[in-house]
């Protein structure tokens, strides 16, 4: 699997991700006739080489032919002007995603709903086209999966706003990263900006080790000023995944509960992997005094952890949580549609060392036995049969 590695050297923001996905090797021309797409005329994508600790990198700017009028662009006035566009379906998506993440953020911080957040300096052109560009660029790149290291932010320091001073980091900023790694430094600089945050945080399927890339594209991007305790660098690695396995991170959340109805306990289960859950389980434990009791245990990724804490204090008599990060390293697998001859069978398809092996959806499975009024052991045993036949010839 083809992925994007962004490594935060000194943070990220749009105009950064841009830079170094360009530098990467996405050509500029390219990139700009695509833009044009978006129908908003007036600006002309410009790239120049910055040298910053030795490193040469590449610096984008968004020249306007006329300095662009205020606009107080809302969600909904974005999103169309995206879905007006030439994009592909995939840049489409990515794009909306991105800016749904700064509009979730800002109507947090303003106490309002998201469809009423006017976006002020993330709604002007050279912050649409950092957005839409980026995801051009991976689109071009032929990224997959967007990866991560944790997000550098500054402290101490203010950034001028159409707020007014705001600290560093912004509130914004900090609201969008919540239940995603980031690194806090002394720097009084915003390393990280709103809409850096929310590239990742929309994007990113987590925190990965580089180790595990094999390396194909290096780009740099630089920030705009020079930072005395850091290169002011993006560096992005495009590359394959190790083959033999994927790894990430999520989290184990966990709770002891002895105080409520046994009966409830699937109805929690179910709720949680609605929520998003990878995997939710119950475990009998003794707990003091020698009652019976329950371990209600929950995996899954940080960036819907607040979605199954909302399902754990709203379905459980629980008071508390504890929460633990997991590093998960999995086998490959996809899915593929297989005819056999019981109907069309959605198939898991896992590789190991280097053999796939199939393995047929249940709920497909029990479909076919209650549409033909088989067993359900015997529409397992002939699928998987089938299955492993087709393997080896």
């Amino acid at each position: 699997m083809k992925i994007c590695y962004f490594d935060t050297i000194g943070g990220i923001s749009g105009d950064m991700a841009l830079g170094a996905l360009i530098n990467a090797g996405v050509p500029l021309d390219d990139l700009s006739a695509d833009l044009k797409t978006l129908g908003i005329p007036g600006f002309e994508l410009q790239s120049r080489h910055i040298e910053r600790s030795g490193i040469v990198a590449t610096k984008v700017d968004v020249v306007l032919a006329e300095p662009e009028q205020h606009h107080r662009r809302n969600l909904t006035d974005i999103e169309a002007i995206i879905d007006l566009s030439a994009l592909s379906a995939r840049v489409k998506d990515r794009s909306k995603k991105i800016f749904r993440e700064i509009a979730k953020a800002e109507a947090a911080v303003h106490n309002t709903s998201i469809d009423k957040v006017h976006f002020h300096e993330v709604g002007a052109l050279d912050s649409l086209v950092d957005i839409v560009g980026v995801s051009l660029c991976l689109e071009k790149l032929g990224i997959e999966a967007v990866y991560s290291s944790p997000l550098k932010v500054g402290r101490s320091g203010q950034v001028n706003s159409q707020h007014g001073k705001l600290p560093v980091p912004t509130p914004a900023t900090v609201e969008i990263l919540k239940d995603y790694p980031l690194m806090l430094t002394e720097i009084p600089y915003e390393l990280t900006t709103p809409t850096g945050a929310a590239i990742v945080k929309a994007l990113s399927l987590g925190v990965l080790s580089t180790e595990l890339l094999k390396v194909s594209a290096i780009g740099y991007g630089a920030g705009s000023r020079e930072i005395a305790q850091l290169p002011n660098l993006l560096r992005v690695l495009v590359g394959e995944l190790d083959p033999a396995y994927r790894t990430d991170e999520i989290v184990s959340v966990e709770t002891n509960i002895d105080d409520m109805n046994p009966e409830i306990f699937p109805h929690v289960v179910e709720k949680l992997l609605a929520a998003g859950a990878h995997d939710a389980y119950l475990v009998p434990i003794q707990m003091k005094k020698g009652r019976p009791g329950i371990m209600l245990s929950t995996l899954v990724s940080r960036i819907k952890l607040d979605e199954i804490l909302s399902v754990i204090f709203r379905e459980t008599t629980t008071l508390g949580v504890r929460i633990h990060p997991v590093e998960r390293h999995k086998l490959q697998r996809t899915q593929r549609q297989v005819q056999t001859s019981l109907g069309l069978v959605t198939v898991k398809v896992v590789v190991r060392d280097g053999r796939e092996e199939f393995n047929p959806e249940f709920e497909d499975c029990r479909r076919i036995a209650q549409d033909k009024g088989l067993p359900l052991m015997e529409v397992v045993r002939v699928i998987e049969k089938e299955l492993e036949e087709s393997s080896t010839s």
